[in-house]
């Protein structure tokens, strides 16, 4: 049974996993931002533009880098900004995503592009799944990160389906729908799958628009194992040793109380010691279209260091 007060939440991102097959379709067009060509590596590929500190924005599950779109130009005026994609989603190839160990070879692809780079404060911004890989990576090389934002991500996404919930108890359910959408490749894609995911991931009917066909575009085996990998990660023991500085964007609207949302967000991290938490009204998890304005408020006060 899934925790009365993450109910609804569940609801609203567990569909997520389960978008539609790719069927070739791009991403919506958007205003272009000026980037030399990505470097690409095994698991992700790494776009650059701007110049200032380093910020390094990873999208979520089956999300392209140009979920972020809305917020370089402005950001890049004072910062270098570090797009990451993953393998796979976007349209592009997937790549070292084939096989198991996405999450472990994303953070590892990271790691050694900034030591390549002599990088060694960044700020790393991850969504969903890409929060995710933002605390695996503080976990992992506390002294190349300054700081992390985690936007609308736990540290064990399986306590949704309960407090007492563990990693052995949701692993069959991840590998039955990893399975589930591997099992799609190549075939046409569904349009109206995709867009009851999109509604119940943003509010805004351009946002739902975008998001609608980011999922259409993803690669199912790529999305199903990076799924699956991430159902199955409970950094939920490590949160106390964790010292780098986190601030955490989460969502709420009327389905999704700021009572329900405060209890979520604030009890996962509860242990973690250095948290800051920024509440965005009327949004649903992909905050930074739904909420364009107050998001990127929260990011340029992050990057600034504020």
């Amino acid at each position: 049974m899934i925790y009365p007060k993450a109910r609804l939440l569940a609801v609203a991102i567990l569909p997520m996993l389960l978008q539609p097959a790719s069927g070739g379709c791009a991403p919506p067009s958007a205003a272009p931002v000026a980037a030399a060509a990505p470097a690409q590596l095994d698991h992700i590929s790494i776009e650059v533009t701007g110049a200032g500190s380093p910020v390094f924005l990873i999208p979520g599950l089956s999300s392209p880098r140009a979920t972020w779109d809305g917020m370089v130009p402005e950001l890049a005026k004072t910062h270098k900004v570090y797009l990451v994609q993953v393998n796979g989603f976007g349209g592009d190839a997937p790549g070292g995503n084939l096989k198991p160990g996405i999450l472990a070879g994303i953070v590892a692809d990271l790691d050694g592009y900034l030591v390549r780079n002599n990088i060694s404060d960044a700020a790393i911004v991850g969504h969903s799944l890409g929060g995710l890989v933002g605390l695996l990576y503080a976990r992992a090389h506390p002294d190349h990160l300054s700081r992390l934002m985690i936007v609308d991500s736990l540290p064990f996404y399986g306590m949704l389906f309960g407090p007492s919930a563990t990693v052995a108890m949701v692993e069959p359910q991840g590998k039955a729908m990893r399975d589930q959408l591997a099992a799609t490749y190549g075939k046409p894609a569904d349009p109206a799958s995709a867009e009851a995911v999109a509604n119940r991931l943003a509010l805004k009917p351009d946002s739902r628009a975008q998001v609608k066909a980011w999922a259409m575009a993803a690669d199912p085996r790529v999305s199903g194992q990076a799924m699956y990998e991430d159902l199955t990660t409970d950094l939920r023991p490590d949160l106390a040793a964790i010292r780098t500085p986190i601030t955490l964007v989460y969502p709420w609207n009327a389905a999704v109380p700021k009572p329900m949302a405060d209890g979520l967000y604030k009890g996962a991290y509860a242990t973690a010691p250095n948290m800051t938490y920024v509440d965005v009204a009327d949004s649903a998890h992909f905050v930074m279209l739904d909420q364009p304005a107050a998001f990127a408020a929260a990011l340029k006060a992050f990057a600034d260091g504020k």
